[in-house]
């Protein structure tokens, strides 16, 4: 799979694109609310990691406090409502096609 083909069919889905400091050999896939890290592998582009719920200039991941799901990075936390679920899992959805889609 040819990178940038799968960066130009994202684009055309609607995605946006970041790139962030700390990871610089990914470039972060956004749309909405939802985020995910991407990298060039031999195989084209590849998801790292599982995508999260945007939090500002971070990512905040699925997780578990007291019982209840939540998208948390350090001490910021957000509620996993059902709504927020169904759309994080049609981005990673729309990401797999994209990434997936041959020409």
């Amino acid at each position: 799979m040819d990178p940038a083909e799968q960066l130009q069919r994202l684009y055309l889905a609607g995605f946006e694109f970041q790139t962030f400091e700390r990871f610089p050999n990914s470039v972060g896939v956004i749309r909405g609310n939802c985020i995910v890290l991407l990298m060039p592998t031999p195989d084209g582009m590849q998801m790292i990691g599982t995508p999260g719920w945007r939090m500002g200039e971070v990512m905040g991941v699925l997780t578990e406090v007291g019982g209840r799901k939540v998208f948390q990075n350090k001490e910021e936390v957000v509620e996993a409502t059902p709504e927020r679920m169904a759309e994080l899992e049609q981005f990673r959805s729309d990401v797999k096609a994209a990434l997936a889609a041959t020409a």
